[in-house]
C-alpha cells in the first residue's frame, strides 16, 4: 500500500468514488490508517441512516423500512460495507502484525455496532410492523422481508433488556475469540519449517518438490532445502519422502499446531467458543446451537444431518476398510510382515498402491498442468458452457503481485464482472482455498445492475527458478471448485445484494463449486488444455484413461474422512449442557464410528478446524456431503445431455447460479432438475453402487 502521497492533498480513498475501471478497489492508494478512519465514519453514517429510518413519521412500509435497513445503496450508505470487505479480505490473504493488531482493536467496536442495530427496539418495531402488514411482494421481496425479520429475531430482538445485554457480551466475546483462533492458526502454521542440508534425506522426492524447497531456502537465506506446512510443500513431502522419521516430524508438526504450551494454543479458545454458541442459542430459545443453525439450512434439523452421515457410513465403510487393508498389505509386502502403517505412512504407501494398480501419480501429470494452460482451460470451460470470456487487465489494481485481475464479458459481449485470482502461498496468507468478493451484485433504485468483483484465493504450487507453476490434478480440482463459487457470484442477477450470488443457505452454497469438480476427470475437458509445458504434446489418451480408472481410488476413505469432520462438528454443537471435556479425547470419541485408521492421542483437528470455529460452518460442515449429493445428481443431467450442453448449462445458470438466495434452494434445484435429488448418482460416481447396463 502506497505511503508516498502528499499529506495536504490526500483524502481517504474509501470516502469517495474510486474513479477506477468498474469502480474496482484502488489498493495502491490505501494506507493502514485509512481502515480505522473509514470504519468509524462508516459506523457514524450507518447510525445516521438508521436514525432517519426510525424517525420517519410515515407508516412503516417495505420500501421505507426494509430496503433502508438492508439494502440502501444510495449516497454514501455503503461505506461500512465497502471498508469491511477490503479489510476482511486482507486479513485472510495479505495480513501483517499491524493489520492483525488493528483487527483486535476493531473487533469489539464492530460487534457492538452490529448488536446496536439488531437490538434497536424502535427499528425492530418498524420491521415487525412491515412483516405483519405489507403490500403484495414479489418472491424476492418476500424473501428479503423474511430474512430481515428473522435476522432481528435470531439476533435477540425479542429478548428483554437483561437478555439483550447478556447477548451483547456473549457475541462480543465470540467475535474476539474467533479472530484470535484464526490469528493463532496462521502464526503457528507459518512458524514451522523443516530445514534439510543433507541431500540424502531428500530421497524419493520428485524434482518439483526439491526445486520448490531449494527456492524456499533461498527466500529464507539458508543453505539447503526448506519445507513448510503449506499444502504445496507438505503434501509432496508426505507422499514421496522415503525418510520415515522426517515424514513423522512433518506429520506431527501439522497435526499438533495450536496445541503447544504457548500463546498460540487454541484448545481453551475452542472450548469457550463451543460454550458461547450454545449459550447464545439457548438464550434465543433453542436447545442447542445446532438447532439454532439448522433452522436456516436445507437439512432442517440434526436428525436429518445424522441420517445423511449415518447413511454414508453404512454405504462407504466396508469399501473404506478394504482400501485401508490393501494399503497395509502392500506396506507389509514391501517392508516385512511386522510393519505397521502409521498416520505419517498413509500418503506414502497409498501413493505406491495407486502407482501399482493404475500406474499413475500426480508427478506424471504435472507437466501437463502448467498454470497458464489450466487458467485457459478453466476459462475455456466457462466459455463452452455459458459463452463468457475473460480478459486480463493489468490496469486493474491488485493487492499483491501474485494476483491477476480479469474483466469478464457475457455471451453478448456486455461487461459481466471483475475476477481476481490469487494463486500462491505466502507469509501473510491463510492456508486453504476460498472464494470471496470485493463488491457484490445488486440493482440500484435507478435500475442500474451493479456488477460483482469476485476473487478466488488459493495456495497452489509456485513456479521455481527453472520451471513454471506445474499443478497436480488435485490442485486443478481446487481451482475448479473455487471457480464454481466465483461463477455463482459472477452470474448473480438479483435486486438485493444480501440475496445475490453465494448468499444462500450454507448447505446449498457448495453445489456450484463441487459441481465444477466433475470436469477434472472428463476426457473432453482435459483435451482442451492439458498440454506438456515443454513439448506442447497433449495429455495422452492412455494417461487420461488411467486418470478415469483411478478416479475412485480411496474414494470411500475420503468420504468417511469428510463424514468424520461432520460428526465432530455436530458433536460440539448438539451439546445441551456446558462443554467442559478435554478437547483431544472428546474429538477421538466424536468421530470414532467413521474412523478406519488409528488415531494418535496427541494430534488434534479441532484447534485448526477453521470452518467450524471461525469460518461460519459451525453445525454446518455436513454441507459438503449434502452438496455432494446435489452436485453428483446435477452432473448426471449434464452427462445425459452432454457435458458441454449449452441448453442444460443455461438452465443451471438461470435456475441456480443467477438466483442467489431469492427462493428456497430446493425450489431452485427442482426447477433445474425437474425433481428432487437422490443419493444414487453419488454412489454410482464413487463406484459404491454399480451402474446397470442397458439390455440389448
Amino acid at each position: 500500500m502506497n505511503e508516498n502521497m502528499t499529506e495536504g492533498a490526500r483524502k481517504n480513498p474509501f470516502f469517495e468514488p474510486y474513479n477506477t475501471l468498474h469502480d474496482t478497489v484502488p489498493f495502491d492508494k490505501i494506507r493502514l490508517e485509512d481502515f480505522e478512519e473509514a470504519f468509524m465514519e462508516g459506523i457514524r453514517r450507518d447510525d445516521e441512516q438508521i436514525e432517519k429510518t426510525i424517525n420517519n413519521p410515515e407508516k412503516p412500509t417495505f420500501d421505507n423500512t426494509i430496503i433502508n435497513v438492508d439494502e440502501d445503496k444510495d449516497g454514501y450508505y455503503d461505506l461500512l460495507s465497502r471498508v469491511s470487505t477490503v479489510f476482511s479480505n486482507m486479513l485472510s490473504a495479505e495480513t501483517n502484525d499491524d493489520l492483525d493488531a488493528l483487527a483486535q482493536k476493531l473487533q469489539p467496536i464492530l460487534t457492538k455496532h452490529a448488536n446496536d442495530v439488531r437490538l434497536n427496539k424502535r427499528l425492530f418495531e418498524r420491521v415487525k410492523a412491515v412483516h405483519a402488514h405489507h403490500r403484495k411482494l414479489t418472491p424476492e421481496e418476500k424473501m428479503l422481508l423474511d430474512n430481515c425479520y428473522d435476522g432481528f429475531v435470531r439476533s435477540g430482538a425479542l429478548l428483554d433488556d437483561e437478555g439483550k445485554e447478556k447477548l451483547r457480551k456473549l457475541t462480543e466475546e465470540a467475535g474476539m475469540l474467533s479472530l484470535q483462533f484464526s490469528q493463532n492458526l496462521l502464526k503457528e502454521n507459518k512458524a514451522y519449517t523443516l530445514h534439510i542440508t543433507d541431500g540424502q534425506q531428500l530421497e524419493g522426492l520428485p524434482d518439483t518438490a526439491r526445486e520448490a524447497a531449494a527456492m524456499a531456502g533461498k527466500e529464507k537465506g539458508v543453505e539447503g532445502w526448506v519445507f513448510t506446512l503449506d499444502y504445496p510443500s507438505y503434501s509432496p513431502f508426505m507422499t514421496y519422502a522415503a525418510d520415515r522419521g522426517l515424514r513423522k516430524q512433518m506429520y506431527m508438526a501439522r497435526n499438533t499446531v495450536c496445541t503447544h504450551n504457548n500463546s498460540e494454543n487454541n484448545l481453551e479458545i475452542c472450548k469457550r467458543l463451543v460454550n458461547l454458541r450454545r449459550e447464545i442459542a439457548q438464550l434465543l430459545g433453542f436447545k442447542t446451537y445446532a438447532e439454532y443453525a439448522l433452522k436456516r439450512r436445507m437439512a432442517g434439523n440434526a436428525r436429518n444431518v445424522y441420517k445423511l452421515l449415518d447413511d454414508l457410513i453404512g454405504a462407504y465403510k466396508p469399501t473404506a476398510e478394504k482400501e485401508i487393508g490393501d494399503i497395509a498389505k502392500l506396506a507389509e509386502k514391501l517392508e516385512g510382515k511386522d510393519f505397521k502403517v502409521e498416520p505419517w505412512d498413509f500418503s506414502y504407501y497409498s501413493h505406491k498402491l495407486k502407482l501399482k494398480k493404475f500406474n499413475i501419480d500426480s508427478e506424471m501429470l504435472r507437466p501437463y498442468f502448467e498454470l497458464s494452460n489450466v487458467i485457459k482451460g478453466v476459462f475455456g470451460l466457462a466459455n463452452k458452457l455459458y459463452g463468457i470470456t475473460f480478459k486480463e487487465n493489468k490496469d486493474i489494481q491488485v493487492y499483491h503481485p501474485d494476483v491477476k485481475a480479469y474483466e469478464v464479458f457475457d455471451n453478448d459481449g456486455s461487461y459481466l464482472a471483475v475476477f481476481y485470482a490469487d494463486f500462491f502461498p505466502r507469509k501473510g496468507k491463510q492456508g486453504g482455498a476460498w472464494m470471496t468478493q470485493f463488491q457484490g451484485q445488486w440493482i440500484d433504485r435507478k435500475g442500474v445492475n451493479v456488477r460483482p468483483h469476485v476473487s478466488v484465493v488459493m495456495n497452489l504450487t509456485k513456479p521455481t527458478e527453472d520451471k513454471p507453476a506445474l499443478l497436480t490434478l488435485g490442485e486443478v480440482e481446487t481451482f475448479l471448485h473455487e471457480f464454481g463459487h466465483s461463477l455463482h457470484g459472477m452470474f448473480a442477477n438479483t435486486r438485493f445484494e444480501s440475496l445475490s450470488g453465494t448468499n444462500v443457505w450454507w448447505d446449498f452454497v457448495e453445489l456450484p463449486s463441487q459441481f465444477m469438480e466433475n470436469y477434472s476427470v472428463e476426457k473432453d475437458f482435459l483435451r482442451t488444455f492439458a498440454f506438456h509445458y515443454q513439448t506442447g504434446e497433449p495429455l495422452p489418451d492412455e494417461l487420461i484413461g488411467r486418470i478415469v480408472k483411478s478416479r475412485n481410488f480411496m474414494a470411500a476413505y475420503s468420504c468417511l474422512r469428510q463424514v468424520s469432520f461432520g460428526l465432530l462438528d455436530m458433536a460440539y454443537y448438539t451439546k445441551k449442557d456446558k462443554f467442559d471435556e478435554d478437547i483431544i479425547p472428546f474429538e477421538k470419541k466424536a468421530w470414532k464410528k467413521a474412523m478406519v485408521t488409528e488415531q494418535l492421542p496427541d494430534t488434534c483437528m479441532t484447534v485448526q478446524f477453521s470452518h467450524i470455529m471461525a469460518g461460519g460452518y459451525a453445525a454446518g460442515y455436513y454441507s459438503y456431503k449434502w452438496a455432494e449429493v446435489l452436485d453428483a445428481d446435477a452432473f448426471s443431467v449434464f452427462k445425459k445431455h452432454g457435458i458441454f450442453d449449452r441448453k442444460t448449462a443455461q438452465s443451471f445458470r438461470d435456475n441456480i447460479l443467477s438466483k442467489g438466495g431469492t427462493e428456497h434452494p430446493m425450489t431452485l434445484y427442482r426447477r433445474f432438475k425437474g425433481g428432487e435429488p437422490t443419493i444414487d448418482a453419488l454412489l454410482k460416481r464413487n463406484g459404491i453402487k454399480k451402474i446397470k447396463k442397458a439390455k440389448r
